[in-house]
């Protein structure tokens, strides 16, 4: 065999699966199980290069360099414009092939974006990287970019995108051991409609599973990638496993005991591709070769994998004469039509949320520009490196007189008899004598910088450089700010009873404490710590009043660090803003009613009083490097405020349910099931014009909901306008949601202009989950159409009769019920009920219950049959109507088990199992698990 040019699978003319199927049979075992690592190995006699997957590229092209920096992609998505993100998304793409040209080893056309877990909780760490609460705009947003990133060629990808994290992954505590418990009805209405939409478009071409475990069951090792989402896409779908998580199936999650039987159930489960010790392909690819070699995987495990490969390879041109997309050079990245697109994305993703008409600025003489953000451009994880940017500051400062300070403290640390000093050369901290006055007094003197969550920075006067751990403990002034994987920037300040603090290195657990030589040190002694006297210099707050009391307009920067209170590996444990920032923001509006609050976050804030006292308040992302000229553009009213929240803002972190419970459906949460009233509610933003909408007309037919409404600018500029269009089921057999977004249409209206939005969706979508029937099913109810600005700002509704069918009772003889298909719990978690399929209920608090409501007994049911299993043994009660007080219909012994994967079937003869009744499963013991439930008919043996 060798790599002759007229070999089939070189012939772009051929069918895809033609040419895949010859190379295929060109590979050696060998060299297929080469293929299955991140850092794919070349295969030199067939022509074929080094392959790697991984390059990131979330909003816009990251970690290879300057490169245009586009807002986050919570920020693309306020936009409300899947136009605009797919352009966003093409642009990404075309820097990632012109990298690629200059470095193909470093930039790689397998991209991992974008994301698209649902943001149920604003705490997660990794908010920013999402795109909405809401399952179906995630969808149509994810699509957007994955489309651009992916071309329009019907047969050629431009890179190949891959959405991430599957499945039910909000959490960084505990990501990699914590398990999300996804009932059916939350898998299939809210997690699984986010995550297939880019798949079944073929937009997205591969996933990426999440490090959490679901349902009990590693997320990498879910029947679900096979069943389901190959099942969803049209073509090959690459698999490529996150980071290091292979390993995690036997050392972080001990599913596995060894590695070579973890690495065969993945392959089995439908990873592709290891991504597991960087470059360094050896240990995966000898786990993988023992894994075959010991018979736990099949070699046509492997024929699978590597065929999604290639697949994929194939459609991006490797191997073709004339490669597409091969034009793609150098000038294109940050090119002026990408510093265009960027302020254009950042500008439409501005969100005003409260305006008492201070806004837009009218011609102000003198702006006081504050706060820690004011004049700076954040960078987060998976920002590309700023090739420019243009704070705050810096536009406004363009178009008017301004005065500017941060608003933070400079403080002095005093220990003994010396204090805290840092030199102007980045060397190492020391304790030494008060220096005199004058320019000597700046080595003893720091900025405070208050990122929230009790994260503070210190800013070394002397030379402008962060506080940070040296390589040897030590702390030295080198770092321009948090940054890294590993934040080494931060401390906080941990009060003793005379006042004095201690400092804690967040990052390192460790304290701080002075050594013989008076150099600062860290140190796992707490005994140990240093005392330190925190002497304010100047008053940060005080200082920013002074400044606002004098000018005609305050603006108030303030906002979240990306890398530091909230990131990936850290959730958020509150809402607030962080205390320092909110005393400047009161003192300057103590000071300057005509107050403007700037927010710039990845995530919401519990903004209470600002809401309360503040006269104008906006918020974006973190927008990349035309950040300032986007803001600048829609405060002095050059442009119309276009973005609108695609996450609920709640008051407080009170109102949210306990972070690792995703059941969205018992715990009320998001904007779908919430009861209460939020600060700012999905889909909110306001306009510097009022809209009037009137006239909404449905139409039902071929399937298709079609809703009109006229809207109408009865203001004095022009208005964008997204008009959003949610439904409600009024009645229902299962709760139903408060109101689901169905669609939505943005138009441009000038001042006195009408015009007829037309806003249509499926009959399909309206359905419910039926767990009895396990189905999606349109539930035969009585539904409205809802119109307006906001889920909670709605202007017009309409009746909509829709064709549907009943849910009827439940059929306990139809066949063994899955335990999971419950309707209703308490104390209870979702459990595997074998080690690669199949799962159960288990009691996880005393007092667990699994409820299943509207059982039709007919005229009896004699015995019921459980499949269960328990460590220690236990009983299952099962009672009618009632988990408590119910009567008790029967009793079953649960045996003793160590192998938590084997079920035991038991039985128990029935009583008063009779007409329409609720049915508990009451578990008396810890850890009982309960796989399956069947009845037997009264009259009726076996």
């Amino acid at each position: 065999m060798n790599a002759s040019a007229d070999a089939p699978f070189r012939d772009p003319g051929r069918p895809l699966h033609e040419r895949v199927a010859d190379l295929l049979g060109r590979l050696t075992l060998d060299e297929r199980i080469g293929l299955l690592h991140q850092y794919q190995a070349p295969v030199e006699r067939l022509g074929l290069g080094a392959f790697r997957t991984g390059t990131e590229a979330l909003h816009g092209l990251a970690w290879l360099g300057p490169a245009t920096v586009f807002p986050q992609a919570i920020g693309l998505a306020s936009t409300w414009d899947p136009g605009l993100v797919r352009r966003v998304g093409a642009a990404a793409a075309d820097e990632v092939l012109a990298f690629h040209a200059k470095d193909p080893s470093g930039a790689g056309r397998n991209v991992w974006a974008p994301v698209v877990n649902p943001l149920r909780d604003p705490r997660w760490g990794r908010n920013e990287e999402g795109y909405s609460e809401d399952p179906w705009l995630t969808g149509v947003l994810s699509t957007a970019y994955a489309r651009g990133l992916a071309g329009d060629d019907p047969r050629w990808l431009k890179t190949a995108p891959t959405i991430k994290h599957f499945l039910g992954y909000n959490n960084e505590t505990g990501r990699c051991t914590t398990s999300s418990n996804l009932p059916p009805r939350v898998l299939y209405e809210y997690e699984l409609p986010a995550h297939l939409p880019a798949l079944r478009s073929g937009a997205a071409v591969a996933v990426m599973p999440s490090y959490n475990l679901v349902n009990g069951r590693p997320a990498h090792l879910s029947p679900l990638i096979n069943d389901v989402l190959r099942a969803a896409a049209p073509g090959d779908l690459l698999v490529v496993s996150d980071a290091y998580a292979p390993a995690n199936l036997v050392n972080e999650q001990g599913y596995h005991g060894d590695l070579a039987h973890a690495y065969a159930h993945a392959l089995r489960a439908g990873i592709d591709s290891f991504t597991q010790d960087d470059e360094r392909t050896g240990p995966t690819l000898g786990h993988l070769r023992r894994a075959l070699d010991e018979g736990l995987a099949d070699p046509a495990a492997v024929d699978d994998a590597v065929r999604h490969i290639l697949a994929i390879r194939l459609r991006l041109g490797e191997f073709d004469p004339e490669p597409p997309y091969a034009g793609v050079g150098e000038d294109t990245v940050n090119s002026p039509a990408h510093q265009e697109l960027a302020r254009e994305a950042a500008c439409r993703s501005i969100v005003l949320l409260k305006n008492d008409g201070l806004l837009p600025l009218r011609a102000p003489r003198r702006i006081a520009v504050i706060g820690q953000l004011a004049d700076d451009v954040q960078e987060d994880w998976y920002s590309g490196t700023l090739p420019y940017a243009v704070s705050a500051r810096d536009a406004i400062a363009a178009r008017t007189a301004t005065v500017f300070c941060e608003g933070v403290d400079r403080i002095a640390l005093r220990s003994g008899g010396g204090h805290v000093t840092a030199g102007d050369g980045g060397g190492p901290l020391r304790l030494a004598a008060a220096p005199a006055t004058g320019p000597a007094a700046a080595s003893v003197a720091f900025d405070l910088f208050d990122w929230g969550g009790s994260a503070y920075a210190l800013r070394a006067a002397a030379d402008g450089r962060y506080v940070s751990e040296g390589d040897d403990g030590t702390l030295v002034n080198d770092a321009p700010g948090p940054n890294g994987w590993e934040v080494r920037q931060t401390f906080r300040f941990q009060e003793r009873p005379d006042g004095s603090v201690v400092l804690f290195h967040i990052a390192t657990g460790h304290y701080v404490t002075v050594a013989d030589d008076a150099v600062l040190r860290l140190t796992a002694d707490a005994d140990a710590a240093a005392a330190f006297t925190v002497d304010v210099l100047r008053d940060g707050a005080a200082e920013a009043a002074a400044l606002a009391a004098d000018a005609d307009v305050a603006v108030v920067v303030a906002g979240d660090h990306p890398l530091v209170n909230g990131r990936e590996t850290e959730d958020r444990r509150d809402l607030d803003l962080p205390a320092a920032q909110e005393a400047v923001l009161r003192a300057v509006h103590a000071a300057n009613p005509a107050t403007v609050l700037v927010l710039t976050s990845g995530y919401p804030f519990g903004i209470t009083w600002a809401d309360e006292h503040v006269g104008a308040i906006v918020w974006s992302s973190h927008g990349g490097q035309e950040h300032g000229n986007a803001l600048a553009d829609v405060l002095f009213g050059d442009a119309e405020p276009a973005g609108r929240l695609t996450q609920t803002w709640y008051r407080s972190v009170t109102e949210l349910p306990d972070l690792l419970d995703y059941d969205i459906i018992a715990a009320d949460a998001t904007y779908l099931y919430y009861l209460g009233t939020p600060l700012y509610p999905f889909g909110h933003g306001l306009g510097y014009s009022t809209v009037d909408y009137r006239d909404p007309r449905v139409e039902v037919a071929g399937g298709r909901v079609t809703v009109h409404v006229t809207v109408t600018n009865t203001g004095e500029r022009p208005a964008e306008e997204v008009i959003q269009c949610y439904t409600r089921q009024r009645l229902s057999r299962v709760k139903q949601p408060l109101r689901r977004l169905r669609g939505f249409g943005r138009v441009r209206l000038e001042p006195g202009e009408s015009r007829t939005v037309e806003i249509a969706f499926d009959v399909a979508d309206l359905a419910t989950y039926d767990t009895a029937r396990g189905r999606l099913v349109v539930e035969d109810a009585p539904r409205k159409v809802q119109i307006g600005r906001s889920a909670k700002d709605i202007r017009v509704c309409a009746p909509l009769d829709v064709p549907g069918e009943p849910i009827p009772p439940r059929d306990p003889f139809a066949g063994p019920w899955e335990a999971i298909a419950h309707d209703e719990y308490h104390g209870v978690v979702l459990c595997p009920s074998g080690r690669e399929r199949g799962e159960a209920v288990r009691s996880a608090e005393p007092e667990a219950w699994a409820a299943f409501r509207d059982v039709d007994f007919g005229d009896g049911a004699a015995a019921c049959r459980l499949a269960v299993n328990a460590l220690a043994g236990g009983t299952v009660v099962l009672r009618l109507d009632d988990p408590i007080s119910g009567p008790v219909a029967g009793t079953c012994t649960v045996p003793p088990e160590a192998d938590r994967y084997a079920f035991a079937e038991v039985e128990t003869a029935l009583t008063g199992a009779q007409g329409t009744r609720d049915l508990h499963l009451v578990f008396e013991g810890p850890e009982i698990a309960v796989a399956t439930l069947a009845f037997t008919r009264a009259g009726r043996a076996g």
